[in-house]
Protein backbone atom coordinates (compact mmCIF):
# COMPACT_ATOMS: atom_id res chain seq x y z
CA UNK A 1 0.00 0.00 0.00
CA UNK A 2 1.40 3.39 -1.00
CA UNK A 3 1.98 5.75 1.88
CA UNK A 4 1.02 9.41 1.69
CA UNK A 5 4.03 11.70 1.51
CA UNK A 6 3.11 15.18 2.67
CA UNK A 7 6.72 16.43 2.43
CA UNK A 8 6.72 16.31 -1.39
CA UNK A 9 7.57 19.81 -2.75
CA UNK A 10 5.05 19.49 -5.59
CA UNK A 11 2.27 18.69 -3.11
CA UNK A 12 3.32 21.65 -0.96
CA UNK A 13 3.19 23.99 -3.96
CA UNK A 14 -0.33 22.78 -4.79
CA UNK A 15 -1.39 23.24 -1.16
CA UNK A 16 0.21 26.69 -1.08
CA UNK A 17 -1.67 27.84 -4.18
CA UNK A 18 -4.95 26.33 -2.96
CA UNK A 19 -4.67 27.89 0.50
CA UNK A 20 -3.73 31.33 -0.81
CA UNK A 21 -6.71 31.37 -3.18
CA UNK A 22 -8.98 30.43 -0.25
CA UNK A 23 -7.63 33.25 1.94
CA UNK A 24 -7.74 35.87 -0.81
CA UNK A 25 -11.28 34.93 -1.88
CA UNK A 26 -12.41 34.94 1.76
CA UNK A 27 -11.13 38.49 2.14
CA UNK A 28 -12.19 40.07 -1.16
CA UNK A 29 -15.45 38.23 -1.84
CA UNK A 30 -16.95 37.63 1.61
CA UNK A 31 -15.35 39.69 4.39
CA UNK A 32 -14.25 43.05 3.00
CA UNK A 33 -17.50 43.83 1.11
CA UNK A 34 -19.48 43.28 4.33
CA UNK A 35 -17.02 45.07 6.67
CA UNK A 36 -16.45 41.81 8.54
CA UNK A 37 -12.93 41.21 9.78
CA UNK A 38 -10.66 38.20 9.99
CA UNK A 39 -8.47 37.53 13.00
CA UNK A 40 -4.76 38.19 13.33
CA UNK A 41 -2.71 40.40 11.06
CA UNK A 42 -5.16 39.97 8.18
CA UNK A 43 -7.81 41.60 10.35
CA UNK A 44 -5.48 44.51 11.13
CA UNK A 45 -4.75 44.86 7.41
CA UNK A 46 -8.51 45.01 6.78
CA UNK A 47 -8.95 47.71 9.44
CA UNK A 48 -6.21 49.83 7.86
CA UNK A 49 -7.74 49.32 4.42
CA UNK A 50 -11.14 50.38 5.77
CA UNK A 51 -9.79 53.37 7.74
CA UNK A 52 -7.77 54.84 4.88
CA UNK A 53 -10.83 54.90 2.63
CA UNK A 54 -12.01 57.94 4.61
CA UNK A 55 -8.85 59.81 3.57
CA UNK A 56 -9.47 59.00 -0.09
CA UNK A 57 -6.66 56.43 -0.24
CA UNK A 58 -7.96 53.07 -1.47
CA UNK A 59 -4.98 50.82 -0.70
CA UNK A 60 -5.61 47.11 -1.14
CA UNK A 61 -5.53 44.87 1.94
CA UNK A 62 -2.91 42.79 0.14
CA UNK A 63 -0.34 45.60 0.36
CA UNK A 64 -0.75 45.78 4.13
CA UNK A 65 -0.44 41.98 4.46
CA UNK A 66 2.76 42.17 2.43
CA UNK A 67 4.14 45.06 4.51
CA UNK A 68 3.48 43.17 7.77
CA UNK A 69 5.08 39.94 6.56
CA UNK A 70 8.36 41.40 5.29
CA UNK A 71 9.86 42.14 8.75
CA UNK A 72 8.14 39.09 10.27
CA UNK A 73 9.67 36.88 7.56
CA UNK A 74 13.16 38.22 8.30
CA UNK A 75 12.67 37.60 12.01
CA UNK A 76 11.41 34.07 11.36
CA UNK A 77 14.35 33.29 9.07
CA UNK A 78 16.77 34.18 11.86
CA UNK A 79 14.92 32.66 14.81
CA UNK A 80 13.16 29.60 13.35
CA UNK A 81 15.18 28.60 10.32
CA UNK A 82 14.89 28.86 6.54
CA UNK A 83 12.67 25.89 5.67
CA UNK A 84 9.51 26.70 7.65
CA UNK A 85 9.92 30.44 7.13
CA UNK A 86 10.52 30.20 3.38
CA UNK A 87 7.32 28.24 2.73
CA UNK A 88 5.34 30.44 5.12
CA UNK A 89 6.69 33.65 3.60
CA UNK A 90 5.96 32.38 0.09
CA UNK A 91 2.40 31.67 1.23
CA UNK A 92 2.04 35.21 2.61
CA UNK A 93 3.47 36.76 -0.57
CA UNK A 94 1.12 34.84 -2.88
CA UNK A 95 -1.84 35.67 -0.62
CA UNK A 96 -0.90 39.35 -0.79
CA UNK A 97 -0.62 39.30 -4.59
CA UNK A 98 -3.95 37.50 -4.98
CA UNK A 99 -5.64 39.91 -2.56
CA UNK A 100 -4.41 42.77 -4.77
CA UNK A 101 -5.36 41.10 -8.06
CA UNK A 102 -8.74 39.59 -7.15
CA UNK A 103 -11.43 42.30 -7.29
CA UNK A 104 -13.52 43.11 -4.24
CA UNK A 105 -16.93 41.80 -5.23
CA UNK A 106 -19.80 40.52 -3.14
CA UNK A 107 -21.61 37.31 -4.09
CA UNK A 108 -24.05 37.61 -1.20
CA UNK A 109 -25.72 40.48 0.62
CA UNK A 110 -26.40 38.29 3.64
CA UNK A 111 -23.86 39.26 6.32
CA UNK A 112 -24.25 35.98 8.21
CA UNK A 113 -23.46 33.94 5.10
CA UNK A 114 -20.47 36.15 4.37
CA UNK A 115 -19.20 35.77 7.94
CA UNK A 116 -19.56 31.97 7.87
CA UNK A 117 -18.12 31.37 4.42
CA UNK A 118 -15.36 33.92 4.97
CA UNK A 119 -14.41 32.19 8.22
CA UNK A 120 -14.59 28.71 6.71
CA UNK A 121 -12.45 29.63 3.70
CA UNK A 122 -9.93 31.40 5.93
CA UNK A 123 -9.78 28.31 8.17
CA UNK A 124 -9.16 26.10 5.14
CA UNK A 125 -6.45 28.49 3.96
CA UNK A 126 -4.75 28.35 7.37
CA UNK A 127 -5.36 24.70 8.25
CA UNK A 128 -3.90 23.02 5.18
CA UNK A 129 -0.53 24.83 5.33
CA UNK A 130 -0.27 23.79 9.00
CA UNK A 131 -1.14 20.24 7.99
CA UNK A 132 1.74 20.20 5.49
CA UNK A 133 4.44 21.76 7.66
CA UNK A 134 4.31 25.50 6.98
CA UNK A 135 1.95 28.38 7.68
CA UNK A 136 0.33 31.51 6.27
CA UNK A 137 2.97 33.76 7.84
CA UNK A 138 2.10 36.70 10.07
CA UNK A 139 1.03 35.67 13.57
CA UNK A 140 1.97 32.04 12.88
CA UNK A 141 5.65 32.96 12.53
CA UNK A 142 5.46 35.20 15.60
CA UNK A 143 3.97 32.26 17.51
CA UNK A 144 6.82 29.97 16.44
CA UNK A 145 9.44 32.57 17.43
CA UNK A 146 7.88 33.09 20.87
CA UNK A 147 7.54 29.36 21.42
CA UNK A 148 11.16 28.66 20.52
CA UNK A 149 12.68 31.65 22.35
CA UNK A 150 10.50 31.86 25.47
CA UNK A 151 8.64 28.55 25.57
CA UNK A 152 5.39 30.47 26.09
CA UNK A 153 2.15 30.27 24.18
CA UNK A 154 0.91 33.07 21.97
CA UNK A 155 -2.68 32.35 22.95
CA UNK A 156 -3.04 35.42 25.19
CA UNK A 157 -1.51 37.73 22.59
CA UNK A 158 -3.77 36.35 19.85
CA UNK A 159 -6.83 36.72 22.06
CA UNK A 160 -5.94 40.33 22.86
CA UNK A 161 -5.30 41.10 19.20
CA UNK A 162 -8.59 39.59 18.05
CA UNK A 163 -10.44 41.31 20.91
CA UNK A 164 -8.97 44.62 19.75
CA UNK A 165 -10.13 43.98 16.18
CA UNK A 166 -13.64 43.16 17.42
CA UNK A 167 -13.70 46.27 19.64
CA UNK A 168 -12.59 48.58 16.81
CA UNK A 169 -15.19 47.03 14.49
CA UNK A 170 -17.85 47.57 17.14
CA UNK A 171 -16.99 51.19 18.01
CA UNK A 172 -16.38 52.52 14.51
CA UNK A 173 -18.55 50.36 12.25
CA UNK A 174 -21.26 48.85 14.41
CA UNK A 175 -21.69 46.16 17.03
CA UNK A 176 -23.53 43.98 14.55
CA UNK A 177 -20.38 43.89 12.43
CA UNK A 178 -18.40 43.04 15.56
CA UNK A 179 -20.70 40.10 16.26
CA UNK A 180 -20.32 38.87 12.70
CA UNK A 181 -16.54 39.19 13.13
CA UNK A 182 -16.75 36.91 16.18
CA UNK A 183 -18.62 34.37 14.05
CA UNK A 184 -15.90 34.58 11.39
CA UNK A 185 -13.07 34.09 13.89
CA UNK A 186 -14.90 31.17 15.52
CA UNK A 187 -15.59 29.48 12.15
CA UNK A 188 -11.93 29.94 11.23
CA UNK A 189 -10.68 28.33 14.46
CA UNK A 190 -13.08 25.39 14.14
CA UNK A 191 -12.03 24.73 10.56
CA UNK A 192 -8.33 24.93 11.48
CA UNK A 193 -8.89 22.42 14.30
CA UNK A 194 -10.71 20.10 11.89
CA UNK A 195 -7.89 20.11 9.34
CA UNK A 196 -4.80 20.57 11.49
CA UNK A 197 -4.91 17.57 13.83
CA UNK A 198 -1.34 17.31 15.10
CA UNK A 199 -2.33 18.59 18.55
CA UNK A 200 -5.11 16.00 18.97
CA UNK A 201 -3.96 12.86 20.77
CA UNK A 202 -5.33 9.32 20.49
CA UNK A 203 -4.58 6.05 22.26
CA UNK A 204 -4.55 2.86 20.19
CA UNK A 205 -5.09 -0.56 21.78
CA UNK A 206 -4.01 -3.26 19.32
CA UNK A 207 -4.69 -6.93 20.09
CA UNK A 208 -2.28 -9.06 18.06
CA UNK A 209 -0.68 -12.49 17.87
CA UNK A 210 2.43 -11.06 16.20
CA UNK A 211 3.61 -8.42 18.68
CA UNK A 212 7.33 -8.46 17.79
CA UNK A 213 6.73 -7.91 14.06
CA UNK A 214 4.16 -5.20 14.73
CA UNK A 215 6.38 -3.36 17.24
CA UNK A 216 9.26 -3.33 14.73
CA UNK A 217 6.97 -1.96 12.01
CA UNK A 218 5.53 0.72 14.31
CA UNK A 219 9.00 1.87 15.33
CA UNK A 220 10.01 2.11 11.68
CA UNK A 221 7.11 4.34 10.67
CA UNK A 222 5.97 6.20 13.78
CA UNK A 223 8.84 6.56 16.27
CA UNK A 224 6.45 6.17 19.19
CA UNK A 225 6.84 4.22 22.40
CA UNK A 226 4.81 1.01 22.64
CA UNK A 227 3.61 -0.67 25.84
CA UNK A 228 3.05 -4.46 25.67
CA UNK A 229 0.23 -5.83 27.82
CA UNK A 230 -0.17 -9.63 28.12
CA UNK A 231 -3.79 -10.55 27.37
CA UNK A 232 -6.07 -13.50 26.66
CA UNK A 233 -8.98 -13.80 24.27
CA UNK A 234 -12.15 -14.71 26.13
CA UNK A 235 -13.73 -16.34 23.08
CA UNK A 236 -10.68 -18.25 21.81
CA UNK A 237 -9.16 -18.77 25.28
CA UNK A 238 -5.74 -18.15 23.72
CA UNK A 239 -2.92 -15.92 24.91
CA UNK A 240 -2.14 -12.83 22.86
CA UNK A 241 -0.62 -9.37 23.34
CA UNK A 242 -2.24 -5.95 23.52
CA UNK A 243 -0.06 -3.07 22.32
CA UNK A 244 -0.82 0.39 23.67
CA UNK A 245 0.49 3.39 21.75
CA UNK A 246 -0.33 7.10 22.00
CA UNK A 247 -0.23 9.04 18.74
CA UNK A 248 -1.31 12.39 17.35
CA UNK A 249 -4.45 12.39 15.21
CA UNK A 250 -2.20 13.30 12.30
CA UNK A 251 -0.42 9.92 12.56
CA UNK A 252 -3.59 7.83 12.48
CA UNK A 253 -3.33 6.96 8.78
CA UNK A 254 0.26 5.69 9.17
CA UNK A 255 -0.74 3.66 12.22
CA UNK A 256 -3.71 2.03 10.50
CA UNK A 257 -1.67 1.31 7.36
CA UNK A 258 1.20 -0.22 9.34
CA UNK A 259 -1.09 -2.46 11.40
CA UNK A 260 -3.03 -3.61 8.33
CA UNK A 261 0.15 -4.40 6.39
CA UNK A 262 1.85 -6.22 9.27
CA UNK A 263 -1.02 -8.10 10.93
CA UNK A 264 -4.32 -7.98 9.04
CA UNK A 265 -5.92 -10.25 11.67
CA UNK A 266 -5.25 -7.88 14.56
CA UNK A 267 -7.95 -5.93 16.38
CA UNK A 268 -7.48 -2.20 16.98
CA UNK A 269 -9.49 0.09 19.25
CA UNK A 270 -8.94 3.88 19.06
CA UNK A 271 -9.66 6.01 22.14
CA UNK A 272 -9.65 9.82 22.27
CA UNK A 273 -6.97 11.07 24.70
CA UNK A 274 -7.85 14.12 26.78
CA UNK A 275 -4.37 14.87 28.12
CA UNK A 276 -0.92 13.33 28.43
CA UNK A 277 2.03 13.73 30.82
CA UNK A 278 5.61 12.65 30.33
CA UNK A 279 7.65 12.18 27.18
CA UNK A 280 5.71 12.56 23.95
CA UNK A 281 7.96 13.17 20.96
CA UNK A 282 7.17 16.36 19.06
CA UNK A 283 7.88 16.69 15.34
CA UNK A 284 11.43 18.01 15.86
CA UNK A 285 12.33 15.03 18.04
CA UNK A 286 10.78 12.60 15.59
CA UNK A 287 12.74 14.16 12.72
CA UNK A 288 15.90 13.79 14.81
CA UNK A 289 15.14 10.12 15.47
CA UNK A 290 14.47 9.47 11.80
CA UNK A 291 17.77 11.07 10.85
CA UNK A 292 19.63 9.01 13.48
CA UNK A 293 18.03 5.79 12.27
CA UNK A 294 19.02 6.54 8.66
CA UNK A 295 22.60 7.27 9.67
CA UNK A 296 22.68 4.13 11.80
Amino acid sequence: MTRWNDDNPFIKIVILLFSTVCCAVALNVFLIPSNIFAGGLNGIAQLLHWGLKFTGADISTGWFILAFNLPIGIMGWRKIGPRFTAWSFANAIVTSVLAIVIPEVSVSHNALLNALFGGILTGIGIGFPFRFGFSTGGMDIIAMVLQKTTGRSIGTLTMMLNSGIIAVAGFFIGWENALFTIITIYATSRMVDTIHTRHQKMTALIVTNRPDELIAALREHLFRGVTVLPSRGAFSNRDNSTLMIVISRYELYDLQTTVKETDPDSFMNMVATVDIAGNFFDEDKQAELRQSSKQG
